[in-house]
């Protein structure tokens, strides 16, 4: 190393991906240190006591299938730092209306079983995918490349690109078998008319039955909580406080890696870029926000069909039809009025979340970007639909609006969670068209947050990536 750098490398922000991305440099004897601007590390993936003393809430995101499914993830030995998932039995819970819901099981046969007319399309959906799962998403999270399965990802394809609504019509005919689809796809964030929308609903379904919807026990800030303390035992550093407003502020490093959005990166950086990579980058696309409610309860919520307690995660919303008109009004600038809602109950299988006898549980719905419009009296009411008397177990309450989220963590432009639109046209191509999507026109700098492929989620893999590339050209290490 040049006697001029103080560091090997500097990474900015210590979310999933930033801590990814020091832990990769880490690993080859590099000096990495992280630069968190708040005073707590965690980006995305920090708990809080949000509501009363003893509750323990996850701010942004609570279940990590994607954790599990992440094969960085998996190289780590986060167990021995204190990570430990928790799987319920049944992945998601999806109630309709009349006491009835549906239950999608880590097991594939189990599942298709209570799909009634549907059961043999249902297994026939996934069967293949499920059987490799492995292969499947080790190019799903990968940026846009020769896949190492072409056929398998050509397989993918056929169904994948299709909108939700089209898929759901054409493989399912009953009700109850659409809406599973329709609230999985609903995670995409998109209208459920787009093109490859139904994408989020495939993988989303296959997780649930490759490797489940875990929660964490004790928060998910124990993720980035490993993260770090594996980090420290390979040398690394961590500082907090440190807010980045120009790249001139680091200390002198052969790498910077960049946990930030691009609209982030043109504030500290665009006058350093040139005029044509900033305007590639002001043209990035963020999607709607979202607004959350966290709850202290008295109680578990009384859900009309009881089984919905065998699942953290519920999906609210009723019908394919009413979720995708929901998400439709979202896209279109309006608030729905009956918003599909994504909930997740923790406590009941986390116990260590609540005081005792006492429970936890958030819901969010999506809204316009930059809203600041209160949703909770509409999303009490989406669960009062399958859960009457719900109110009754409400100890006390935390919202957080679209704005709130931005205020929070600045990669979440306009309340965007997902760090910019997930569609097919900016999925592999993120933030801009460009080779090597982490690396930038300027030396040495490189992006690794969720607007690099491949995109949100709690899975290390933007920041393991980018790692990987500024290893190649920055260190000459394959």
């Amino acid at each position: 190393m040049a006697s001029k750098h103080e560091y090997d490398a500097v990474i900015v922000g210590s979310g999933p991906n930033g801590l990814a991305a020091a832990i990769t440099l880490a690993r080859h004897k590099l000096r990495v240190l992280v630069l968190e601007g708040k005073n707590t590390i965690g980006g995305g993936s920090r708990s809080a006591q949000l509501t009363l003393p003893g509750f323990i809430h996850d701010v942004c995101s609570a279940v990590h299938p994607l954790a599990v499914s992440s094969f960085f993830f998996r190289s780590l030995p986060l167990e021995q730092y204190g990570l430990k998932f928790i799987f319920p039995p049944v992945s998601l819970a999806h109630p309709l209306d009349g006491g009835r819901a549906v239950l999608v099981r880590p097991s594939l046969s189990e599942t298709a079983k209570e799909m009634g007319k549907d059961a043999e399309s249902y297994y026939r959906t996934y069967a293949y995918l499920l059987a490799n799962w492995d292969r499947l998403s080790s190019d799903l999270l990968s940026p846009l490349r020769i896949p190492r399965y072409p056929f398998l990802l050509v397989r993918f394809g056929i169904y994948a690109l299709q909108s939700a609504i089209g898929f759901a019509n054409r493989r399912f005919r009953r009700e109850e078998t659409k809406a599973v689809f329709a609230g999985m796809a609903g995670h995409s964030m998109l209208s459920l008319d787009s093109f490859a929308s139904a994408s989020f609903g495939l993988v989303l379904s296959l997780s649930a039955h490759a490797v489940g919807w875990p929660v964490v026990a004790g928060g998910s800030q124990r993720i980035v909580d490993a993260l770090a303390g594996y980090l420290q035992e390979l040398g690394g550093e961590i500082q907090t406080g440190w807010m980045v407003r120009h790249l001139d502020d680091l200390p002198k490093a052969r790498a910077v890696l960049l946990d930030i959005s691009p609209r982030q990166f043109l504030e500290i950086a665009g006058d350093k870029m040139p005029s044509f990579y900033r305007n590639q980058l002001a043209r990035y696309r963020y999607g709607p926000g979202v607004f959350k409610v966290d709850w202290a309860l008295d109680a578990p919520i009384p859900w009309q069909n009881p089984s919905v307690r065998d699942s953290a995660t519920v999906h609210l919303g009723g019908t394919l039809e009413e979720i995708a008109e929901s998400e439709r009004q979202v896209w279109q600038g309006q608030v729905p009025e009956k918003p599909y809602v994504l909930l997740v109950q923790p406590s009941l299988f986390d116990p260590g979340r609540a005081t005792q006898g006492k429970h936890t549980a958030w819901a969010y719905c999506h809204v316009p970007s930059a809203s600041s419009y209160g949703m909770r009296m509409q999303i009490e009411e989406q669960v009062e639909r399958f859960a009457p008397g719900f109110r009754k177990c409400i100890l006390a309450y935390h919202t957080m609006t679209a704005v709130d989220y931005e205020r929070y963590n600045p990669n979440y432009i306009g309340g965007d969670i997902n760090a910019g639109v997930q569609d097919i046209w900016q999925f592999f191509t993120r933030p801009v068209i460009r080779w090597n999507s982490y690396s930038t026109p300027l030396k040495g700098v490189y992006l690794c947050s969720s607007a690099t492929p491949p995109g949100g989620g709690v899975h290390g893999m933007c920041g393991y990536l980018a790692a990987k590339s500024a290893l190649k050209r920055e260190f000459l290490i394959n």
